[in-house]
């Protein structure tokens, strides 16, 4: 499909539901999802509309690409975002070495300034430390609300993935959550999270799998569009 003097290139997958969706994956190609019943053209239509969007979300998603995607230089100034905002870094000249978030800015404390390897292993050490309390916290929030269907709590591991946010590890009884999903509000958090603990009572993304999950979290449509507008990533 043409736009301007754009050619946007999307996948179309036909399966049961609700409404048409549309994503924008990690390698910057743009999925479509669509119900059978829904005819080509509409669904064409709902592309070109959406085309300004697909537009503007690669371009943000160049800006927001994982460290390990981009090179990252560790310098005062550079943007990193957290928890749903942006955040400058300001890189500073000490020998206690650590990481701390205060108003606007995470100050990344280092004896060398100049040792890039040495500034990203104490900021991923951060960013991991505050991914495991998060989402630890998360899970109690999100739990409390499924005790009462005899689902034991699952354990958390943390992954960077390609085009998940998260994945239910039925048989190993964990829930798998990317680790760039600390990008995010802790709202849309919390919706990963329950998304994957309804997988552990209904498998399948059928009709009762989204009225359990309607029925816990009203709201879990707009948590999923804020996540996938702000991170640009699909489940």
């Amino acid at each position: 499909m043409e736009y301007g003097d754009r050619l946007i290139k999307f996948t179309l997958e036909r399966k049961n539901v609700k409404n048409v969706n549309l994503h924008i994956k990690p390698d910057m190609t743009v999925a479509v999802s669509a119900n059978p019943s829904v005819p080509m053209e509409f669904i064409l239509d709902f592309v070109k509309r959406k085309a300004p969007w697909i537009v503007k979300n690669v371009h943000y998603f160049r800006d927001v690409q994982p460290d390990s995607e981009r090179k990252r230089e560790f310098v005062s100034g550079e943007s990193f975002q957290f928890l749903g905002k942006q955040y400058r870094l300001r890189v500073e000249e000490a020998q206690g070495e650590g990481v701390m978030l205060d108003g606007g800015f995470i100050y990344l404390r280092v004896k060398n300034v100049t040792d890039t390897v040495r500034k990203r292993n104490l900021f991923d050490q951060w960013m991991r430390e505050q991914a495991n309390g998060v989402f630890s916290e998360s899970l109690e929030k999100v739990y409390l609300s499924l005790q009462k269907y005899d689902i034991p709590k699952p354990e958390i591991q943390i992954r960077t993935m390609k085009a998940r946010w998260g994945s239910c590890l039925r048989d190993s009884h964990a829930i798998l959550l990317n680790f760039e999903l600390i990008k995010a509000p802790k709202y849309c958090i919390e919706y990963v999270i329950l998304h994957e603990l309804t997988h552990f009572l209904h498998k399948n993304h059928n009709e009762r799998f989204y009225g359990f999950l309607s029925a816990l979290m009203p709201d879990w449509e707009k948590r999923k569009a804020i996540l996938d507008e702000e991170i640009v990533r699909d489940l």
